[in-house]
């Protein structure tokens, strides 16, 4: 039981590079298949924080690996979106900001000699959820305009859920600084 929200983290990581590899396949279906592939990872995302929650199954390998391949299959969906032309661009370039900015912060504040791991938070599952199920819909339905209000909305939680990381880390900072400075200093 120790290792299968791990093994469900990597399933969902070697499921990534196969996202474009069926979404530009020349089979009649390979939208279909696209999108089962994205919902099988869903699905193991899904499996595997419920597990590791219930089971107090928390591992540093999770905590890097995990948002990592959220993170990575969102960013590879939109990507084929973009060049399939069914989402603009400025969509994927804010996207891509957004995410590298975070993996690369994520990677710094863990490697770093006090760990510091960010939490999701109510505006990320919230985003997520809405990113996620844009882009089934646009999967089912690439025509369809309406949905492209969606992929906006999206979009804008995204930012507000990255706002409040910024803001949660620049309150951990603050709180940290004022902490050092008010400890006794030896000469």
């Amino acid at each position: 039981m120790k290792n299968i929200p791990n093994i469900l983290t990597a399933i969902r990581l070697i499921l990534v590079p196969f996202f474009p590899i069926i979404f530009f396949s020349n089979h009649p279906n390979a939208h279909l298949f696209a999108l089962i592939i994205f919902i099988i990872a869903g699905i193991t995302d899904f499996l595997d924080g419920a597990i590791a929650r219930k089971y107090q199954l928390i591992t540093p390998f999770g905590t890097v690996f995990d948002p990592l391949a959220d993170k990575l299959m969102l960013l590879t969906a939109l990507t084929s979106l973009y060049v399939d032309q069914t989402i603009p661009l400025w969509v994927l370039i804010i996207m891509l900001i957004k995410e590298l900015f975070m993996i690369c912060t994520g990677i710094y504040l863990f490697l770093r000699k006090e760990k510091m791991i960010i939490p999701s938070n109510i505006f990320g599952k919230l985003a997520t959820g809405v990113f996620s199920l844009a882009i089934v819909l646009l999967l089912i339905s690439p025509g369809m305009l309406e949905l492209q209000y969606l992929v906006f909305a999206a979009v804008l939680f995204k930012l507000i859920a990255f706002s409040s990381y910024v803001r949660v880390m620049v309150q951990h900072q603050k709180t940290k600084k004022k902490i050092n400075s008010e400890a006794p200093h030896e000469h």
